[in-house]
């Protein structure tokens, strides 16, 4: 019987950002707004590159790639929270709990990937543009975004696989807007201490593989962009690269508080925080990062405006 009373528990309660009944109508307005931005700055995004034949380059066909992985990551958080701002039955079943995970969480791990090819295609621009077309064509980037996903879903599948040797018991609540796996540990009844070790292994390497590689390819940027003699071209070079930067630091930044320091202090109110700037912060930022300070896709944009 008791064996039984352990596996019975198949749904959960998502507690969500607030139980304050009155914040729920203003919290959902706030949030759809941010998620239809998401979607329309993201997805527009894809749109304009491959409408636009002049975009069609590697730096462009990552970028792309970039923005889907963000309209992704979104999509498979934001929607089950704004149903909950509006419902009082805030149930998820097992099964689209470790769905809702697997999906964020091979967006999540492509964009890494992305990130760290973009990096290196800025390293091949800059440090040897005459040696550029031949290092990076686009059937190369096609490859490598590929390559991303395909590491993603193989990441996901051995921890939701896991997942199924954990049994829960000692709650139905999740302190969470969404199932983020490291809430599920802390209400299973099983020990958890492989999986946490395996989530800790795995982060910490795909971050730091990836991470490394974006330090190396921008030192050589760095210092490539420093011995360029005109001001002007210095510039266009640091504005080329800085947006990445800054969206490389909150991606990784995020990332690394809660998967590679899990239990080191940080609060439950820190890990929301975290959270929500990796799953609606960063998918709303980056569009607006990488085209408003583009010549290219605001020039392209208005072509299409005009059509």
């Amino acid at each position: 019987m008791a064996e039984e009373n352990k596996t019975s528990v198949t749904e959960f309660f998502l507690t969500g950002l607030t139980d304050v009944p009155e914040l729920q109508i203003p919290l959902f307005l706030v949030f759809l707004v941010i998620y239809l931005t998401i979607m329309m700055g993201n997805i527009g995004l894809v749109v304009l590159v491959w409408m636009d034949s002049h975009l069609h380059t590697p730096m462009y066909i990552f970028l792309s790639s970039l923005a889907f992985s963000d309209a992704w990551a979104s999509s498979s958080v934001t929607p089950k929270m704004l149903v909950n701002f509006l419902t009082k039955n805030k149930m998820i079943s097992l099964l689209e709990c470790m769905a809702q995970f697997y999906f964020f969480g091979v967006s999540a791990t492509a964009e890494c990937f992305i990130l760290a090819a973009m990096a290196y295609d800025r390293y091949a621009a800059i440090c040897n543009p005459l040696l550029y077309p031949g290092r990076m064509s686009n059937r190369l980037c096609f490859q490598l975004v590929i390559t991303s996903y395909t590491l993603g879903v193989l990441h996901l599948m051995i921890h939701v696989g896991l997942l199924f040797r954990l049994t829960f018991c000692k709650s139905t609540r999740i302190h969470y807007f969404y199932c983020e796996i490291l809430q599920l540990f802390k209400i299973s009844c099983t020990d958890s201490s492989i999986n946490t070790l395996v989530v800790f292994t795995f982060s910490a390497f795909i971050q730091t593989f990836t991470f490394t590689i974006i330090i190396i390819s921008y030192a050589y940027v760095l210092s490539a962009i420093l011995r360029i003699k005109s001001e002007k071209g210095r510039s266009k070079a640091f504005s080329t690269c800085s947006a990445h930067l800054l969206s490389v630091s909150l991606f990784f930044g995020t990332l690394f508080f809660m998967y590679v320091r899990p239990g080191s202090g940080t609060t439950k109110d820190q890990d929301v925080m975290y959270s929500l700037i990796y799953t609606i912060i960063i998918p709303l930022l980056n569009p607006f990062i990488y085209s408003l300070r583009n010549k290219e896709v605001l020039s392209s944009l208005r072509k299409v405006m005009k059509k």
